[in-house]
């Protein structure tokens, strides 16, 4: 390479008006046939990469497409396919590729779980104690449809071997390094096989040497890739790390590949203070992630400019890749249509394709430097000058607000026991129920002015009273309203809330074919109306049983936006947490004295680095504690969380206070228990005994044998039975048929513990 060049890690694979999604529940659904949807998969793939062709980038990523998960991908091309799932060698079918992401009757899904810090849920491979095979060099065919079809020599991009165990599930942690060794044959193969075919350059994704990683792991990583350069010295590794700094910057730059690709946009300060001391060998490209892959505003680009410049001390230009932090999976594809937004709001933003405008921008200024071009970047950030100087952004004084319940939790339960009433084990669900295409179609007609608000209100109603009647038939315990009046469980509130902005198409994936169009969060953040009380308030009065208001947590909706970068993220949580108390203390004055504050995404966030978590942690629980503690002590505040480790953030649970806390925990086969046999909970919990990410039904069996190893280590009287999360995206037979057996297999077990009870 002998001059600036630009690069792209990744592309959005849901395209602009989320074509890929219904063309995948199309398939799934059995309305297309399985060479239809192949033909449609590889329309989208070439439409992307003629995109980023037309956007002038260099350095075009090819492999990273994907029909579900490119962790998936992965596993099945190198034939990690669990023993269950029946698969007898040879590639992996697309119906078995799909029952392991979602599972098939009578056989369970692979975990899903978060991909680092970010709301992408990949699905977690199961090594089973089985040796990488090359079924089939996926990143090849990509390499080649691109080169045949459009006369694109792409940039191969795999996911590493390291990253790849890492992520993975069931093998002996002492035995990683001759697993990692195994991968050595492989990934020598499929690199040579790319090589053959005229790849120059390929893109392997190590992100986990971003972790807390041993120095014995870093030389492992050496060593693997030592032997990768001796075997296929013809083909340029661009090692490609992100969302945070590298642990060990100086073996990580002591690698033998041609090629390092650094976060400076996560990992800034870090990396670049690394560059200053240690320096950049000579014989290296480094890859500049300077343009934000995680967020939605445009990069201030005189300030992007003059890091380069900075960074040219180091790294000669020519020796420079520009490219964004991270794959642009985790933004919107682009921001033309965006139609309703302000216009001050709009001209701030930049999604995907206009990211990819910006490294050719970039590249250009700095490739000819003038004036003329100075004036270009200043002008290109003046839009955003004038966002940060509206009043929108005024500084907003912080108000102190109570952090702490007037009773510790052992009195508050013998309170709200003797208000509820509730049997042992006591069955309720996470939030949502189904939400049909009769449903979505009236609130999309509401939305678009074509249906009267009185008669979007009855449609609501009807579907609430319909599913308290169905609650009731089935013995639930505690009710919920349903949902149905919510689009997004985040974008819902956003809505309500000053502050917040929303975009037409801004979608991004979080798993499979789900697709979520985070809020924006452009400015101070306050509490407008209530939000949820209407709708709850109804359910109530339809039923003598408790119905619990449903609220998104602060820390989960700041996770789950795209978030203002001129505040911190705690100073923008406290905002949100400020105005959430309003709400509940509006569902408090109306009646509604059992409240759910949902804090799904609390884990999501914590920093990549040990010494980080302890500050977000402390501020992500001051979050929660603002929005819910004052409230009475007869006031139960619920919560719930998605599985993703929590043995680390356990002591983080607690201190969140709640009364009940339900924890999805399906899709890792309860694992989470095991948490809890060293750690004592004192407090309510559930954990979730069936997936609803899963259309398949559970067995009264597989939920019985959930229950009895929860309740050996927690404490019965103590204990709910719920499913794992909502069940907005399940099909109302299903949703019906799962339900009746939780119930079934509560009062079971609710018989077992009376008679065992009685005989002692």
């Amino acid at each position: 390479m002998n001059s600036l060049k630009t690069s792209n890690l990744g592309y959005s694979r849901i395209g602009e008006n989320r074509e890929w999604k219904k063309t995948l529940e199309a398939y799934w659904s059995h309305t297309i046939t399985e060479e239809t949807f192949l033909q449609q998969m590889k329309k989208y793939r070439l439409h992307h990469l003629q995109k980023q062709l037309e956007k002038d980038v260099d350095l075009i990523p090819v492999g990273e497409f994907s029909y579900y998960d490119h962790v998936l991908d992965t596993a099945s091309m190198f034939g990690f396919v669990p023993k269950r799932f029946g698969h007898d060698g040879g590639t992996v079918p697309l119906a078995t590729y799909f029952a392991m992401a979602r599972g098939s009757q009578g056989t369970h899904a692979c975990e899903m779980t978060k991909w680092f810090d970010t709301n992408y849920h990949y699905i977690v491979p199961e090594i089973e104690n089985k040796k990488p095979v090359l079924l089939e060099n996926r990143p090849l065919q990509a390499f080649l449809e691109a080169k045949n079809e459009l006369n694109i020599t792409g940039k191969p991009v795999i996911l590493g071997p390291f990253t790849f165990l890492k992520l993975s599930k069931g093998y002996n942690t002492e035995s990683f390094g001759s697993l990692l060794i195994s991968f050595i044959p492989v990934y020598t193969q499929l690199l040579s096989e790319l090589a053959q075919a005229g790849a120059t350059l390929v893109q392997i994704d190590e992100p986990s040497l971003v972790t807390d990683i041993t120095t014995d792991e870093m030389e492992l990583v050496h060593d693997f890739y030592e032997e990768i350069s001796k075997q296929v010295p013809e083909l340029e590794i661009l090692l490609q790390t992100y969302f945070e700094a590298v642990s060990h910057y100086k073996q990580v730059i002591d690698l033998p590949v041609k090629a390092i690709g650094l976060d400076f946009v996560s990992g800034y300060e870090e990396n670049i203070q690394s560059i200053k001391k240690f320096g950049f060998p000579k014989d290296k490209i480094l890859a500049v992630g300077v343009i934000d892959g995680r967020n939605i505003w445009k990069n201030r680009l005189q300030e992007t400019n003059d890091l380069i410049t900075q960074l040219s001390k180091y790294v000669p230009l020519t020796n420079q890749i520009l490219q964004p932090s991270s794959s642009l999976l985790h933004v919107p594809v682009t921001v033309k249509g965006e139609s309703k937004l302000h216009s001050i709001v709009k001209d701030a933003l930049a999604f995907g394709d206009e990211k990819l405008d910006e490294l050719r921008l970039l590249r250009d200024v700095l490739l000819h430097p003038s004036p003329t071009k100075q004036n270009v970047l200043e002008r290109y950030d003046s839009t955003l000058k004038k966002l940060e100087q509206s009043t929108w952004r005024k500084k907003k004084e912080e108000t102190i607000l109570p952090s702490e319940r007037t009773k510790p939790f052992q009195e508050r339960y013998e309170l709200q026991n003797k208000k509820w009433n509730l049997p042992l084990l006591p069955t309720t669900t996470i939030g949502s129920f189904p939400q049909t295409k009769d449903i979505r179609k009236a609130r999309f007609q509401w939305r678009k002015g074509e249906l009267a608000n009185d008669t979007y209100e009855a449609h609501i109603k009807s579907n609430i009273e319909k599913w308290i009647r169905i609650q009731e038939e089935l013995d639930i315990d505690v009710l919920v309203h349903g949902e149905f009046e919510r689009n997004d469980m985040v974008e819902f509130f956003g809505e309500k809330l000053t502050g917040f902005a929303f975009s037409q198409n801004g979608w991004v994936q979080s798993y499979g074919s789900r697709c979520v169009k985070p809020p924006i969060i452009y400015g101070n953040v306050s509490f407008d109306q209530p939000i949820t009380l209407k709708e709850t308030l109804y359910a109530q009065s339809l039923t003598n049983r408790p119905v619990k208001g449903m609220l998104t947590g602060p820390v989960t909706i700041l996770n789950w936006s795209f978030v203002r970068n001129d505040l911190t993220h705690k100073e923008v949580a406290f905002q949100i947490a400020e105005a959430l108390l309003q709400e509940v203390q509006s569902l408090e004055n109306s009646g509604i004295t059992m409240i759910q504050v949902d804090e799904p995404a609390l884990r999501e966030g914590l920093p990549l680095k040990q010494k980080k978590h302890s500050y977000y942690l402390d501020w992500a629980v001051e979050a929660f504690k603002r929005s819910t503690s004052a409230v009475s002590d007869t006031t139960q505040i619920h919560t719930h969380m998605c599985y993703s480790d929590f043995n680390e953030i356990i002591d983080a649970i607690k201190a969140l206070d709640a009364d009940v806390i339900s924890i999805e925990t399906s899709r890792s086969h309860a694992e989470l228990i095991s948490a809890f046999e060293t750690n004592v909970y004192d407090k309510g919990i559930g954990l979730g005994v069936y997936d609803i990410h899963s259309p398949r039904v559970p067995s009264e069996e597989e939920i019985t044998s959930v229950l009895e190893r929860a309740l050996s280590v927690l404490p019965a009287n103590l204990f709910w039975v719920n499913p794992d999360c909502g069940l907005k995206t399940r099909g109302e037979q299903e949703t019906v048929a799962a339900l009746s057996i939780m119930v079934q297999a509560a009062k079971k077990a609710r018989q077992n513990i009376k008679q065992v009870s009685e005989s002692l």
